[in-house]
């Protein structure tokens, strides 16, 4: 007997294969994953229309210079026909409604149809609860980080809808986070913007079901999505100095990250996010390195896209797996340690109750 015969080894994760090209509409196609993907689905044979936030691409060169080059990536393919007949670059602001409704209109017009719309446009927003008040400039990056992570989704969506619902198919892929599920000190903002779009999409899967909609959240690492964005800090308190309140929190962790990431012996980029300013950023990662990271969400969101029965939540990576399990269980074991007072208070069976319920109804 081999020493394997008795051990139950890890099967590979499966998923059925695609019988034909998909169109795909991704909104933030300049980003790490945005780019990884698109060059991913041209290779096998899919259509994209790609998103792309003008400011980003006209402005900030550390941003669009990877888009840049994977464009003329697409002009030098052997198959380089092939490839741009089947890519449609269009602006879109997701935090504009009518932007999100003339880039969806142009997909259609280019390729007559959306099979699936992956959301995956993100912004991070550093600071404490106390740090994001003390100013009205504070309080606007509140509102900033909701537009973008909430309000763009759900516009984009709804420039979408009218076309799934018109072939009675489509599948939209929303790329949160596990922050979804944890809350993370330093980034409550960015944590309540990712909870709100996954309430968002937990109810509009129910309306969309009797449409032949499917709606999948892929929930990578926390990584994934603030170290391929921008990165907004509010000033810091001196009561959340390292020194003086001992709770991870996310702006120390990011500025070390940052500055070991960035390779030099001199502190730099982690540093901004220190500043007694309002300073955004975006991390200094290599290609390489941000290939590297974005590697495992792409393959799931390219295996996932377009099935019949995908799955409502896809967690990508043994971290993420292991901490969300670890949330729950923790839920779990708290839901039991009172249940006794939970129970207490039932209703049922009070004999006041008909009386009530009648009450009400004649109010009513």
């Amino acid at each position: 007997m081999s020493k394997t015969d008795d051990v139950k080894l890890p099967r590979e994760p499966k998923w059925p294969t695609h019988n034909a090209p998909r169109v795909w509409f991704i909104t933030c196609a300049n980003s790490p994953v945005g780019i990884t993907l698109t060059r991913h689905l041209l290779a096998h044979g899919d259509y994209v229309t790609a998103g792309v936030l003008p400011v980003e691409f006209e402005k900030h060169e550390d941003r669009s210079a990877d888009f840049k080059e994977f464009l003329e990536e697409v002009g030098t393919q052997q198959d380089k026909e092939s490839w741009r007949a089947r890519l449609r670059v269009v602006a879109l602001d997701v935090r504009i409604m009518g932007q999100c409704q003339s880039a969806v209109a142009e997909a259609v017009q280019t390729f007559g149809r959306v099979d699936i719309l992956f959301c995956c446009h993100s912004e991070v927003v550093v600071g404490t609860v106390e740090e994001l008040s003390q100013s009205s400039r504070c309080l606007t990056l509140v509102h900033d980080q909701f537009e973008t992570n909430f309000f763009g989704p759900v516009n984009i969506i709804k420039a979408a809808l009218p076309i799934f619902r018109s072939k009675k198919n489509g599948h939209i892929v929303m790329l949160t986070a596990i922050t979804g599920h944890l809350g993370t000190p330093g980034l409550s903002m960015y944590c309540a913007s990712q909870w709100a779009i996954e309430g968002y999409c937990d109810s509009l899967a129910y309306e969309i079901a009797p449409f032949n909609i499917k709606l999948s959240i892929v929930q990578p690492n926390m990584e994934v999505n603030v170290l391929t964005h921008k990165i907004t800090s509010a000033p810091p308190l001196a009561a959340y100095a390292e020194d003086q309140n001992p709770a991870p929190l996310s702006r120390n962790i990011l500025s070390g990250l940052l500055d070991r990431l960035e390779g030099t012996s001199e502190p730099t980029t982690g540093d901004q996010l220190q500043r007694n300013e309002v300073t955004s950023l975006y991390p200094p990662l290599s290609k390489g390195m941000k290939e590297r990271l974005v590697a495992e969400t792409v393959h799931a969101v390219a295996a996932i896209g377009g099935h019949d029965n995908p799955p409502a939540r896809h967690i990508v990576g043994f971290e993420g797996v292991t901490s969300v399990k670890e949330k729950l269980k923790t839920v779990s074991e708290e839901l039991e340690d009172f249940i006794e007072c939970s129970t207490a208070v039932d209703i049922h069976g009070n004999e006041d109750i008909p009386q009530l319920q009648q009450h009400i109804s004649v109010s009513g």
